[in-house]
């Protein structure tokens, strides 16, 4: 009797028994998919140590590339005295200026655009403005020629500054197109400010070193001026057109005449005077509509309010008026606007804003986080009514209510002395017009 070789038998069994695992584990596996799919598993979650399936992965990605095209959020501000903001820059602002005849505003940004906004539009709903771009570079000063024709600004990458001129077209528009050569570069520091004087006559560009130059509209420098303070704060031309003033780390600011002949040429650069008085480096100063008034801060944490109007070439010193407190300026770089008539001074240091009342030298007003980056510039319009302030992607507007409260304290002190009929008609009326300004913007104190 022949036994059945036993090496085949247990091959054939092995290979029927891995057979059956792998159908039992298949089948296992098919049922363990089906209870998680019915579980509510969240999309893209690991199962069993395995990677979250690809086109869920792809969505991810593509709602994240869509988070981060987004621009970011504007900085939200209210107040009882917000006027209006301007917000059609998708870049920072730093620097704007008011037009002479009161019909534009120029605004400069780090996206390569100054916007010409028409300012009869500020307390309207919509608010027109006009692009000029500014190629291969940005602005970071701007100025309106004295024309109101042309705007001249200085650029970050070129160091220098380009002119454009503004040429009007039949629908009132206009067409923003730029010289064909820059000025020469002649700063070695960075540049704080620069301005054109209402004559015509000249531009000044002041850097952060202790260096001002004077040229003329054709890029020649007609005169360099070395401060002597260490370095520049800032400098400007008075609205005479007769001075350029600069403070700095000295405690004092310097004014100088730009001197020109009969037949309107440059003739030399004088030393004029200066408004001694702080203790300690002066942050900023502005002119007066008329030059006969000059207000600087300083780090001693004081603000003064002068007279300007003397005979310097006698050697008569400006008077000084008013000294203010302002603790935010013996910590923090601060800036200042002089409303046109010196009624009200501005002062904003970081984000925030204080108005006070010159005649008392009292804060009226106070907007606190105004923006959502530094205020790099504050101006009021030509008629006194406005604040301009900028700092982030936006300008916000404010009404002058401490400007109003100070012509009816001047009127009031007026009619007192008013020796005629006529007059006291015309100080009435004055009155009653501030009166009721001041109840409009709901200001008018009891």
């Amino acid at each position: 009797m022949e036994l059945p070789q036993m090496p085949e038998l247990m091959g054939v069994s092995l290979l029927l028994g891995l057979l059956a695992l792998v159908a039992t584990a298949a089948v296992a596996r098919g049922w363990l998919r089906s209870e998680e799919e019915t579980s509510g598993r969240p999309a893209g979650q690991k199962a069993n140590g395995l990677p979250p399936d690809k086109s869920l992965k792809s969505k991810k990605q593509k709602q994240q590339q869509r988070i981060r095209k987004e621009k970011p959020q504007q900085h939200n501000f209210t107040h009882r005295l917000l006027a209006a903001a301007l917000k059609s820059h998708s870049g920072n602002i730093s620097c704007m200026d008011f037009s002479s005849n009161g019909k534009y505003l120029a605004t400069c940004a780090d996206d390569r655009t100054v916007l010409i906004w028409s300012t009869k539009d500020f307390l309207q709903r919509e608010h027109r403005s006009m692009r000029a771009n500014v190629e291969l570079d940005h602005a970071t000063l701007v100025r309106f020629s004295p024309d109101c024709r042309a705007f001249i600004v200085w650029l970050a990458n070129g160091d220098t500054l380009r002119v454009f001129k503004m040429t009007k077209r039949e629908d009132g528009g206009y067409i923003f197109t730029p010289t064909p050569e820059d000025f020469p570069k002649k700063h070695k520091a960075p540049v704080i400010n620069i301005g054109i004087a209402d004559t015509g006559k000249f531009i000044m560009t002041a850097s952060s070193d202790t260096t001002v130059l004077i040229w003329n509209l054709k890029g020649q420098v007609l005169s360099t001026i070395n401060t002597n303070q260490m370095n520049n704060a800032h400098a400007a031309i008075s609205p005479c057109s007769r001075f350029v003033a600069s403070c700095g780390f000295t405690p004092d600011v310097k004014v100088w005449e730009v001197c020109f002949g009969k037949k309107g040429d440059f003739q030399e650069v004088v030393r004029a005077f200066e408004l001694k008085g702080h203790s300690a480096a002066v942050h900023f100063f502005a002119f007066s509509n008329d030059s006969r008034r000059m207000a600087s801060v300083s780090k001693d944490g004081t603000w003064k309010l002068w007279d300007t109007d003397v005979e310097y070439k006698k050697q008569q010193d400006p008077y000084l008026l008013r000294t203010g407190r302002f603790e935010e300026a013996s910590t923090n770089p601060c800036r200042l606007a002089l409303s046109p008539d010196a009624q009200v001074l501005a002062l904003a240091s970081g984000t925030s804003i204080h108005l006070y009342n010159t005649r008392r030298g009292e804060k009226e007003e106070c907007f606190e986080q105004v923006h959502g980056e530094c205020i790099t510039d504050l101006s009021f319009d030509i008629t006194g009514r406005l604040l301009a302030s900028c700092g982030d992607r936006a300008v916000r507007l404010f009404h002058n209510s401490p400007g109003h409260r100070a012509v009816v304290e001047e009127m009031q002190s007026l009619l007192k002395r008013a020796s005629n009929e006529s007059t006291r008609k015309r100080l009435q009326q004055q009155l009653i017009q501030a009166q009721e300004a001041l109840k409009s913007l709901g200001a008018l104190k009891k």
